[in-house]
């Protein structure tokens, strides 16, 4: 998934959450009640996500712990590497290949991270919405399959 709705630019001190101690871009109101939303989705849900990945900005891990995930693993590859969405490297886009086309042992893998990054390891994809999951399958034999696409306010709908 693409981290939720954050602002362009990093906030200032004055509104920087207690946590952002570096002021990276940061959830904006909209992103941390959707993200809060997912989570509580996903559980009444019953979906099983027994890994998730995030990128190491603060946005990532913020939609990640809003959501109330456990389990939650940084990795720089999934990170925007400090240029705020540039585009992804090779390095970055086989990886986030290979961790989608990876069979979890039970439950789901959810990964966090970013538009130039989704964009660079599925180029029919570079549309994707703040927040937005892309739900894919293994196919077993190193790729993957789209098989839906859930944007952030939808959570709470399927839940219903």
């Amino acid at each position: 998934m693409r981290h939720a709705s954050s602002p362009a630019q990093p906030p200032i001190r004055a509104e920087a959450d207690a946590d952002n101690v570096n002021l990276e871009r940061q959830l904006d109101a909209r992103g941390r009640s959707a993200a809060a939303a997912m989570g509580k989705a996903l559980r009444r849900l019953k979906i099983l996500v027994t890994d998730v990945w995030t990128s190491p900005t603060f946005r990532a891990r913020q939609t990640a712990r809003l959501a109330k995930l456990n389990r939650i693993k940084t990795d720089e590859r999934l990170g925007d590497g400090g240029q705020s969405m540039q585009g992804a490297t090779e390095v970055q886009v086989a990886w986030l290949r290979s961790l989608a086309a990876a069979r979890p042992g039970r439950g789901n893998t959810l990964v966090i991270t970013h538009q130039p990054t989704i964009a660079g390891a599925f180029p029919g994809l570079a549309d994707v919405s703040d927040g937005e999951s892309l739900v894919f399958k293994p196919d077993g034999r190193g790729g993957t399959a789209l098989v839906g696409r859930i944007r952030i306010d939808d959570w709470p709908v399927l839940a219903r």
